[in-house]
């Protein structure tokens, strides 16, 4: 059966976006290429029983090793990866773009006196811009039709050109409107190439300015019952909508750059790293690494550097023009010196900020997120890991046996208001929503009273004679986590005391430098940043963190609903209006009648009505 395979993934560790796929053998060779709008529904395909496949899928996949993705943003940047792929590993499985056929673009080349637009396989001409691959030639000739209505540049051959130049008389197309004939001088090179541009820019960015322009010309000719021409006008803006639907712009062939995506927490980073040369993508690379010490992005980023083209490294000798960052390091200026010294010539070394670099970043930043939670998943559902993370514990804790069920506690509140704190259960390293509990705290003077009014309540619990419906609260756990430092764990330490257990250890996590903080006890725990054990607390902590503002958010809409809703004139609408406005009763009380009036459907009336009731419940 395909599901024995070794290399299967998990569907859940698949994700649904759109994206391209590689098979691997034994010896990273790639054996085949392949695009989906939904890497997961495609992948799982791969993996149904073996009988079930056809011949040469069941042959890929029983050489393939391995399976790879890389996320991108749309099914048509799919298309174009996949096709790049295809031409740059010739996969044995690929039958599809294999021979020397191409898929067709549409190139305009500016540096010509006169640019040219016109239909290719070819992205090899000199000073030639690019848009596509379109996968249809009638679809690409469809697309030139229509935006020659909008931008008539020329789109025939020199010799053409050279022939209408010399006679004085221009070809068909300058007749139906489709040429501005800037053979016969009826414009400018200058205006020309401002047509050119624009055309251009509209299939680079999808500016939609001049498509809100002719809607303005068709809307005054429809005013002024000149019919044919806002017919016109309608069908060329049907066109350019079209247009900006199907078309994208690939790199010109200068372009020669390595980007990476840096996706990071306190322990562990993703890194995705794209490499373009001569304007394809030529390889995407991914890893994730442990931090040992604490580190920002732009320290990050600096150890990155060193390791991806430091001597000895796999990139030491192709060190490109542009290398892209998503934050640069301290000492920039003097990476990119040495980058410069390796490479030979100068680097440049900065952040993209628009255009195709900065989309690119964009899906580079989206690959390194999947890949880090990816690794966490992997790394949470390791029974290995979780059994040595327990042991790990156990051992740094001095505890007389692993703790099986861990409990961790947090509270939340909004400047001292609306206080909650929450409950969140871990079994043998994994979570159990089912137990987690929320305690409402109706007054508190800080976060260590907070800390010992809910553990007091949980413990209650463990106390005989305290009856528990479901019986889940009177489950012992053998370690409880704070979230804080030395005054939350000695907290924690007195509701124990003051319960009459003595047989449970606690502990607090303060979040800074991830130290585990013990009663009483004025120098921390320090775990080792790659240990497992770190890595299940810190997933803990961040869990109890989580369902604690989840729950203090969901108490706050719904006491501000309440106190609005008692106040006539104020259906759900409005109220919901006003929560998306101010979020906070507090905000609301603070803001003026004019402020509460632009909110939509509160008129002034209204307004004064809630801020004077508001008012005079303080």
């Amino acid at each position: 059966m395909a599901n024995d395979l070794s290399f299967r993934p998990k569907s859940s560790e698949i994700p649904t976006d759109p994206g391209v796929y590689r098979f691997l053998d034994e010896n990273g060779r790639v054996l085949y290429v392949g695009k989906a709008k939904n890497l997961r529904a495609r992948l799982t395909s791969y993996f149904a029983p073996l009988n079930t496949l056809q011949e040469k899928t069941r042959r890929m996949v029983l050489t393939a090793r391995d399976v790879n993705w890389t996320i991108v943003k749309t099914e048509f940047e799919a298309l174009q990866l996949e096709f790049t792929w295809i031409k740059e590993f010739n996969p044995p499985f690929n039958v599809r773009f294999k021979d020397d056929k191409s898929y067709p673009y549409l190139a305009i080349t500016m540096t010509d006196k006169f640019p040219r637009v016109f239909i290719t396989r070819n992205r090899e001409i000199k000073g030639a811009k690019y848009f596509g691959p379109y996968t249809k030639t009638w679809a690409i000739r469809d697309t030139l039709d229509s935006l020659l209505k909008v931008y008539p540049i020329r789109s025939c051959s020199a010799g053409v050109f050279n022939t209408a130049k010399s006679t004085n008389r221009p070809c068909l197309l300058a007749d139906i409107g489709k040429c501005a004939a800037p053979c016969v001088g009826r414009v400018t090179p200058e205006k020309h190439k401002d047509l050119a541009k624009g055309f251009s820019d509209f299939l680079q960015s999808g500016d939609e300015s001049h498509v809100e322009s002719l809607r303005a010309r068709m809307l005054t000719a429809s005013d002024e019952s000149n019919f044919e021409l806002a017919a016109k006008l309608r069908d060329n803006i049907i066109a350019l909508d079209t247009v900006l639907e199907k078309s994208t712009v690939v790199f010109t062939d200068q372009t020669d750059a390595d980007l990476f995506g840096i996706a990071d927490d306190e322990l562990a980073a993703a890194v995705s790293l794209f490499r373009v040369r001569g304007g394809r993508i030529r390889g995407v690379m991914g890893w994730v690494v442990d931090k040992e010490l604490e580190r920002d992005q732009s320290e990050l980023v600096e150890y990155l550097l060193q390791n991806v083209y430091g001597k000895d490294a796999t990139f030491a000798s192709d060190v490109p023009k542009e290398v892209l960052v998503p934050v640069l390091p301290a000492d920039s200026e003097a990476l990119g010196m040495w980058l410069s010294g390796i490479r030979g010539a100068k680097v440049d070394l900065r952040i993209p900020q628009r255009g195709d670099k900065r989309a690119l970043a964009e899906t580079a930043l989206t690959n390194a997120k999947h890949a880090l939670g990816l690794y966490k998943l992997r790394r949470t559902a390791d029974f290995t890991a979780r059994s040595e993370a327990l042991a790990e514990i156990q051992k740094a804790l001095n505890l007389e046996t692993a703790p099986l069920r861990i409990e961790c506690f947090d509270v939340s509140h909004l400047g001292g208001t609306g206080i909650v704190a929450s409950m969140v259960v871990f079994e043998d390293g994994l979570s159990k929503k089912s137990q987690y509990r929320k305690f409402n705290i109706e007054t508190s003077s800080d976060d260590t009273e907070s800390i010992y009014q809910t553990l007091t309540r949980r413990l209650k619990y463990l106390a005989d004679g305290v009856e528990d419906n479901d019986n889940k609260f009177s489950y012992r756990p053998g370690l409880l986590i704070v979230d804080g430092g030395q005054p939350q764990v000695n907290a924690a330490a007195k509701a124990l005391a003051d319960t009459g257990i003595n047989d449970i250890a606690v502990i607090g996590l303060a979040k800074r430098l991830e130290e585990i903080w013990l009663p009483n006890n004025p120098f921390p725990v320090i775990l080792p940043r790659g240990s497992e054990a770190l890595f299940l607390l810190q997933r803990i902590r961040d869990e109890a963190h989580r369902f604690a503002i989840t729950a203090q958010r969901a108490q706050r809409k719904s006491s501000i609903a309440t106190e609005l809703g008692s106040i006539e004139g104020l259906g759900d609408k409005r109220v919901s209006a006003l929560l998306r406005r101010f979020g906070s009763a507090k905000r609301l009380k603070l803001a003026s009648v004019e402020e509460i009036a632009e909110v939509a459907g509160i008129g002034p009336v209204l307004a004064a009505l809630i801020a004077e009731r508001l008012q005079d419940k303080d």
